[in-house]
């Protein structure tokens, strides 16, 4: 019975000494999880901070009055809030105006580019046709180039825009120019090679050719053409990429401004908001440049809310279209 008794003892000392080296290791490694996440929470919060800032900084500071501005106890939240900025800011920019103008065009330009380069990429996706990968190079090249490196060319084509001759003969031997307009931008656009319409099509090729042929057969079986096929079917099962290049489209033509500036467009929001801080010093005779940055942080609210508005409302869509377009995978 003794040996027994002493048996059991020492079995009871072994578990509770294995039941104590577990809970050791499972408080080590809740240890170590608590020290991970507090660790990723931080890097985020610091980098959340770092993008979000500067947005920030400029929301309150548009409602900041004259006073606060010169004041050195007031650093974010204002102590007089007023909206008197956003109301002078907005008859200097003929906000509503300017603002129906360029969503208009906006629209418009986004339902031309993903026409066109959804054609273009299911064309790639699709067909074979003589030099196939030394154009799709290009496309490629579209993306890689900046804008920057050829906006000499384009300022001199579209200064004296002609087509074999054709304008020349039928104006008096003279080009046309077409700076100081949209025609620029919209004929840029139509030809596939409008702002990032190189993104645009390889987004739509990568998903046409993960889509499954069948679809195709069956459609030319029972007697569709090419274009009733890539209208009332494949466009129609490329819907996450239309919604992404759409929301794309309208966000990145929407805050544009090199091409804007380089073809001399002057009723464009951007343009509008770049000259918000020289318009007011003048017109109200404001000389202190805290002040004028304060109506430029207005404008510049006011510039950023149709974006935020656009991406709330189709942020469900969006998101489920990155996913399901090609530029995951």
């Amino acid at each position: 019975m003794k040996i027994l008794r002493n048996t059991i003892d020492s079995f009871t000392v072994l578990k509770n000494d294995q039941q104590l080296a577990n809970d050791k290791l499972k408080l080590k490694k809740t240890a170590k999880k608590f020290i991970f996440t507090l660790f990723s929470l931080i890097v985020l919060i610091g980098i959340a901070y770092i993008i979000l800032s500067p947005l920030i900084e400029i929301f309150t500071h548009a409602f900041f009055s004259d006073n606060d501005a010169t004041d050195p106890m007031v650093y974010i939240i204002a102590r007089n809030h007023t909206t008197e900025k956003f109301k002078a800011v907005i008859k200097v920019m003929k906000y509503w105006t300017i603002l129906r103008s360029t969503m208009l065009n906006d629209i418009i330009l986004m339902i031309i580019q993903v026409i066109i380069c959804s054609m273009v990429g299911y064309g790639f996706a699709r067909f074979d046709f003589p030099f196939k990968k030394i154009l799709f190079a290009f496309v490629v090249v579209m993306i890689v180039v900046p804008s920057h490196a050829i906006m000499l060319p384009l300022y001199i084509v579209f200064r004296s825009f002609d087509v074999f001759g054709i304008v020349k003969l039928f104006n008096h031997g003279e080009a046309m120019n077409l700076l100081k307009t949209m025609k620029p931008i919209y004929i840029m656009t139509a030809l596939g090679c409008g702002l990032n319409s190189g993104i645009y099509i390889y987004i739509f090729n990568q998903f046409f050719r993960g889509l499954p042929k069948e679809i195709e057969e069956a459609a030319f079986v029972d007697g569709a053409g090419t274009f009733y096929t890539y209208f009332r079917i494949m466009l129609v099962n490329a819907i996450p990429s239309v919604i992404t290049v759409s929301v794309f489209s309208i966000v990145w033509q929407y805050n544009d401004f090199f091409f804007i500036k380089l073809f001399k467009v002057a009723d464009w929001i951007s343009v509008k908001v770049s000259t918000v801080y020289d318009s007011i010093g003048n017109i109200y005779r404001i000389n202190s440049p805290t002040i004028n940055q304060l109506y430029l942080d207005a404008a510049i609210v006011l510039d950023l809310l149709p974006v935020l508005i656009i991406y709330m409302v189709l942020q469900k869509y969006f998101v489920e279209g990155v996913e399901r377009s090609g530029i995951v995978g």
